[in-house]
């Protein structure tokens, strides 16, 4: 059922009626999560997906008075909005939109009270610094900082967080001295409506290598299937008839056929036996 929506202001109707034209327009109608995206790289994903996708930055009420008005299935993205939430239109599949998004990311420096997305490695080796404050800083962070030859070193490889633990202020300044940028940053797909379904950023995260490769192993494996059991298909019907004709060869040769086309691989095996009989009773 349509929101009723006569008591809005009009620039909010504007909004509203911008989204439900987008949504007539493209194929897909993404959400994605903006929370601790800074402008300058909102900027840069605009102009990455320059031609590719449209990404529009409203009120979580407005996307929901706009599906509402839409209706249909599309009303249940509105269960996946989040404080941060924006639209994004393309006509490229879901797959496809999430591995987009994926190449958008990019590395920025951890922040006091951030989850570690993975383990966090500091590696041995010299640094640039020269002797001062930042070996105390350094070691109250957890990083075992030495002089060395004049220079601050890091004395031995060590994970200083692990994933999912939380990053402190004293180990965000340090990462961040050293130029260590653990986080990635960029919209992160929370759903997408694709010609009448919602898919979720959980379905879609695949790796393409692996799944091309799944496809190839299981391809050659119904093919060998196929050929083994004599099943004819167009793929596998050459394969069959050299495997049928390879067997029915080595059955006439077994059975000394005289047959045009196996007579000599007849005759080279008589003529082997032969030398091997010869060889024991000589």
């Amino acid at each position: 059922m349509a929101l009723y929506t006569a008591h809005l202001p009009q620039w909010k109707k504007d909004e509203i009626t911008t989204i439900k034209r987008l949504s007539s327009e493209y194929k897909l109608v993404g959400l994605v999560d903006m929370y601790g995206i800074p402008a300058r790289q909102v900027q840069d994903i605009r102009r990455n997906l320059r031609g590719k996708a449209e990404l529009i930055m409203t009120r979580n009420t407005l996307i929901e008075h706009a599906f509402g008005e839409i209706g249909g299935s599309i009303t249940d993205l509105s269960s996946h909005l989040s404080g941060h939430s924006a639209l994004i239109f393309t006509n490229e599949n879901p797959f496809k939109l999430y591995s987009m998004l994926e190449k958008t990311k990019t590395k920025m420096a951890a922040r006091p009270g951030e989850t570690a997305p993975e383990d966090i490695v500091v590696s041995k080796g010299p640094t640039s610094f020269r002797p001062g404050p930042i070996v105390g800083e350094l070691q109250q962070a957890g990083i075992p900082a030495a002089i060395e030859a004049g220079k601050v070193t890091i004395r031995e490889t060590k994970t200083v967080v692990k994933a999912g633990q939380e990053i402190n202020k004293k180990l965000a300044d340090a990462l961040a001295k050293l130029d260590i940028k653990p986080m990635d940053v960029g919209l992160i797909l929370q759903a997408a409506f694709y010609e009448g379904s919602i898919y979720e950023s959980d379905v879609l995260a695949i790796d393409e290598t692996a799944f091309y490769n799944s496809i190839i192993t299981a391809a050659t494996h119904a093919f060998n299937l196929s050929v083994n059991a004599a099943y004819p298909t167009r793929d596998t019907a050459s394969a069959l008839l050299t495997k049928a004709v390879r067997e029915a060869r080595g059955v006439g040769v077994e059975a000394a056929v005289t047959s045009s086309d196996i007579i000599d691989a007849v005759l080279g095996k008589a003529q082997a036996q032969a030398m091997a009989l010869q060889n024991v009773v000589g």
